[in-house]
């Protein structure tokens, strides 16, 4: 898998290298920590979004904080049998929340250091259990965790100057630098979120202000290294040029799949990550932007067939992807994201994503395939600029392997109906988020899911959806 991750990098590389003028890396329209100046669009204002305190004015400093708090319930539905790990039939609603203190110093014009601490409590429907594309985003998988604060983010972070001119840059709680040079070596380590920096989207990235599905804010198929809180150790390489952004990591896996603690040793256990972005025009449209990524896994996983066998040879009363010794097997997968700006309030956007289904679901949830299209934007049309709203269909699947492993009972770390109709899982969301006044930004929102857990047997679900924002 080395000679797979080396080739995939030259692959990519020279992608960049050889894309034509038309296409070059384009970061402005995401969130992203650095990004690079370009034309306002469809999910950006032209002023910072408002907040309930002013922020230090110095560049060497950086505190904020937020507060998302989310409702959702659903009716009972239809259900004629469910298993340990199926969302539950009967009407229900929870509430979670996520509180974070986003610190930062920076120590010279090219070092800074980030400490981010948070505190998540609270419940989602079913525990976050049933659904491969899960409602609620900000939702803990282990409800028991301890609710105590915790450090989420606490990083290094280096500029490496490389030539060109001095670009600006909008400071945020991921980069605090006021200006960078056009060409640079971007250095981060520490703990963090991949998915702070790989698979970006200017209109579906965001639990607090946009969508809440797992599946709409991050590529489903991307089993991205984390802990059950999101997390990870890594080290991050981002390359700028005029070319685009390649960026590069290489992070801990979990011990266990939706496992609290990560495996330290590398021999056994570890995920490179790599996305290539970049921009370009469609026609007379604004800049849109494109990323395309991969990563292999390698961590202490179980595979599908080999649980199907030992079943079927007569070990246990039902397949387990649990049951085997300690080995290090590798997970694939690959992801295409874009978005492309209509006009100054509107655009869409998409992902694809797939992997190699025969490895256990491990670290994000459990989807091979993944087909997502939307339209996001914010209200400048009505002159309401710092409100947002979107629409998106996202479809998910599993590979054959995983669909036998969960018709036979098998349990995965979020589904296991006891039996599987299998079907796509298809869930529509929408919302509308409203800036009241200042930091404060209420939330409405719902959420139609086809074949929860790919199961045709239950289901639909409508979820609705009430969520209180506030940033500091």
């Amino acid at each position: 898998m080395r000679v797979f991750s080396a080739a995939l990098l030259g692959a990519l590389l020279g992608l960049a290298f050889g894309a034509p003028g038309v296409l070059r890396a384009q970061t402005a329209n995401s969130p992203a920590p650095t990004p690079e100046p370009a034309a306002p669009d469809a999910a950006s204002s032209d002023d910072d979004m408002p907040t309930m305190f002013p922020h230090p004015e110095s560049d060497r400093i950086w505190l904020s904080g937020q507060s998302n708090i989310i409702s959702q319930w659903h009716p009972t539905f239809d259900s004629p049998y469910q298993g340990p790990h199926s969302l539950t039939p009967q009407a229900q609603d929870a509430t979670s929340r996520v509180l974070t203190l986003y610190t930062g110093l920076r120590v010279t014009s090219t070092t800074e250091f980030l400490c981010d601490v948070q505190e998540a409590g609270g419940h989602g429907i079913s525990e976050a259990l049933g659904l491969a594309g899960a409602t609620n985003l900000d939702v803990v998988r282990n409800p028991s965790l301890s609710k105590a604060p915790y450090i989420a983010r606490l990083m290094w972070h280096q500029i490496i100057p490389l030539g060109g001119g001095k670009q600006p840059q909008q400071r945020n709680q991921f980069a605090l630098f006021s200006t960078l040079p056009e060409r640079r070596l971007e250095i981060r380590f520490g703990k963090m979120s991949l998915v702070d920096y790989f698979d970006q989207n200017t209109y579906g990235t965001d639990s607090n202000l946009q969508f809440m599905n797992w599946t709409v804010d991050n590529n489903g198929a991307y089993d991205y290294a984390a802990d059950t809180r999101g997390f990870t150790f890594a080290v991050l390489l981002e390359y700028h040029d005029k070319f685009g952004v390649i960026r590069f990591a290489e992070a801990l896996m979990p011990k266990v799949a939706n496992g609290i603690n990560l495996e330290a040793n590398l021999g056994q256990a570890r995920a490179e990550n790599i996305e290539v972005e970049l921009d370009g025009h469609v026609a007379r449209l604004k800049p849109g932007v494109l990323r395309l990524l991969s990563y292999v896994n390698h961590a202490n996983m179980g595979i599908y067939d080999v649980a199907i066998d030992n079943f079927l040879a007569g070990q246990g009363t039902a397949p387990d992807i649990t049951a085997h010794p300690l080995q290090t097997t590798v997970k694939y997968g690959f992801g295409i994201n874009f978005e492309q700006p209509i006009n100054d309030w509107l655009g869409v956007f998409g992902r694809w994503g797939w992997n190699e289904g025969q490895h256990e679901s491990f670290a994000y949830t459990e989807v091979d395939q993944t087909d997502q299209i939307g339209v996001g934007g914010n209200g400048k049309r009505w002159g309401r600029k710092y409100d947002r709203l979107g629409v998106v269909f996202v479809s998910n699947g599993i590979s054959r392997p995983h669909q036998e492993y969960l018709a036979l009972g098998g349990i995965g770390f979020l589904l296991g109906d006891g039996r599987l109709h299998y079907g796509r899982e298809n869930i529509l969301e929408a919302f509308y988020t409203l800036h009241l006044w200042r930091g404060f930004y209420p939330a409405v929102g719902v959420q139609h899911i086809n074949n929860p857990g790919y199961n045709q047997d239950r289901g639909p679900v409508v979820v609705p959806t009430l969520r209180a924002h506030v940033e500091f």
